[in-house]
């Protein structure tokens, strides 16, 4: 499946829409605009919260809580290593995501079990955030969503840090 993921340009939180192929609203994604942290609410088009994403205060490096109905359902975690940055999205049982790629350039993949199940590239020359994202058939379309929210958090605080 394809997906457009766009920021709203103006907005009091955090706010992305998320467009199908057809350039059809799917979802939406909605940030407290006051909280310790980034806590983003994912939502289909008729509001019903399909997963809450929650940032991680206080820890070594970057993580994020993806919760779904209430529960914690997995958790995303920049991974310590010596060149090139990866994230590792913790599902329950074997269904992990490794994410890998060119992260100063919002260009990067999915891997489960060393196949790539997803990709994300930045569109350049618009006015705010915008991504590219294709999933294969029969994975997590709303978790690899949620991630690629959570990975765009964690280098825009990186950004503002280095500015």
């Amino acid at each position: 499946m394809k997906y457009a993921i766009r920021e709203k340009y103006w907005s009091w939180g955090d706010e992305f829409h998320v467009f199908d192929e057809q350039q059809t609203p799917v979802f939406t994604i909605k940030g407290e605009v006051w909280s310790w942290g980034h806590r983003l609410s994912f939502q289909d088009m008729r509001g019903a919260e399909l997963a809450f994403i929650n940032q991680k205060l206080m820890t070594w490096m970057p993580q994020y809580e993806i919760h779904r109905d209430g529960r914690l359902f997995a958790q995303l975690t920049k991974e310590l290593t010596w060149f090139n940055p990866e994230y590792l999205l913790d599902v329950p049982g074997p269904n992990d995501y490794v994410i890998k790629g060119d992260f100063w350039h919002h260009n990067y993949q999915f891997f489960r079990h060393d196949r790539v199940v997803a990709t994300v590239d930045k569109a350049y020359w618009t006015w705010t955030d915008t991504y590219g994202i294709q999933t294969t058939p029969g994975e997590d379309d709303v978790a690899i969503l949620c991630s690629a929210i959570a990975i765009d958090k964690v280098l825009d605080d990186e950004q503002r840090r280095r500015s």
